[in-house]
């Protein structure tokens, strides 16, 4: 049954253009101005976190825009202290649109004495009231059984399929690369709903962040190669394997990944890479230093997450959007023909 309430826009300091985005197009969408709701979140002289919300939620369907990307720990605390405020304030369902979920690294114990941080961080969320979660490309798809509320995981394959088929152009000699073995799944999606092979960069690992050794698995002579992940932090992985690419036999080698993390000397690495473009999304607020780099652009997000929320808010599939066909209407403007 629809709501009879007008969804309501949060959100914190991690990503505003975001929020502002998904705003705008949730406008355009209802025929009606969807605002932010007015509010301040804000550190005292001691960093701690303190939120004000300066509108009524009584029974309010509210939506909390707040990716946990760095610094990860402020963002989720600024996330956790919202949900509080607007439960304090009888709000009538919260709902956490979490574009990059932090902490989703850490999903299973690796070795002896380790956390599982996601886990963790599931059962804060819930306990800060949160009914349920909107988020994209989790880096582990059991990470939603960690939680005991509904999470919805959106896809940013879609999305890519629309950009590279726009792109590229004529698809012949397209070939997807998954970056290790484990991202295998993600990749064969991408490839299947452009029909093209696939490929795989198999790399084994001396201790973490340290790649030891890369062996390509497959023929990529001749071919175009798309490395498809869902986020790159330093991006020396990302590096090293369109080098191994490029004297495989690839005659250009691009980058479709999900979050942009994009730490330390990750836009120089790239900027000085063989890599002829690295497309991100806007999940995670890219810095100055991305957008000005020449090889690295970035795809909206606003479209696909003020659909999801309408969906939510209206009690319709969100699963629809898993499918590229649902997107073209909603990306029309950014892939438009000829």
């Amino acid at each position: 049954m629809p709501a009879l309430t007008e969804p309501k826009l949060i959100t914190g300091n991690s990503n505003k253009p975001l929020a502002n985005s998904i705003a705008r197009r949730m406008s355009m969408h209802r025929g009606m101005n969807v605002g932010l709701v007015d509010a301040r979140v804000e550190r005292f002289n001691d960093a701690e976190i303190f939120v004000e919300v300066f509108e009524n939620v009584r029974g309010e369907d509210m939506f909390i825009i707040q990716s946990t990307s760095k610094p990860a720990n402020d963002h989720l605390m600024e996330l956790l202290i919202m949900a509080d405020a607007l439960q304090r304030s009888s709000a009538g369902r919260i709902t956490a649109v979490i574009p990059y979920f932090g902490y989703a690294r850490q999903d299973r114990r690796t070795k002896a004495r380790t956390p599982i941080s996601a886990k963790l961080v599931a059962n804060m969320l819930t306990r800060a009231g949160i009914e349920r979660v909107l988020t994209m490309d989790l880096h582990a798809a059991q990470i939603q059984g960690f939680f005991d509320i509904p999470v919805d995981n959106l896809y940013a394959a879609p999305i890519f399929a629309l950009d590279i088929q726009h792109h590229f152009g004529d698809m012949d000699d397209v070939m997807i690369i998954s970056p290790d073995v484990g991202g295998v799944a993600r990749a064969r999606e991408l490839a299947k709903r452009i029909n093209a092979p696939l490929a795989i960069v198999d790399k084994r690992r001396e201790k973490p962040g340290e790649v030891a050794e890369m062996t390509v698995i497959g023929d990529v002579t001749g071919k175009r190669c798309i490395i498809v992940d869902d986020l790159c932090d330093t991006a020396g992985t990302l590096c090293k394997a369109a080098e191994v690419l490029m004297d495989a036999g690839a005659t250009e080698v691009h980058s479709y990944i999900t979050h942009g993390v994009m730490s330390g000397p990750a836009v120089e690495r790239v900027t000085n890479s063989v890599m002829k473009s690295l497309v991100i999304t806007d999940t995670i607020e890219p810095t100055q230093a991305i957008l000005d780099c020449p090889n690295i652009r970035v795809v909206p997000t606003a479209p696909v997450f003020a659909q999801g929320i309408l969906n939510i808010w209206n009690g319709t599939s969100v699963s629809s959007l898993f499918e590229t066909e649902t997107l073209v209407p909603i990306y029309e403007g950014f892939y438009s023909k000829g």
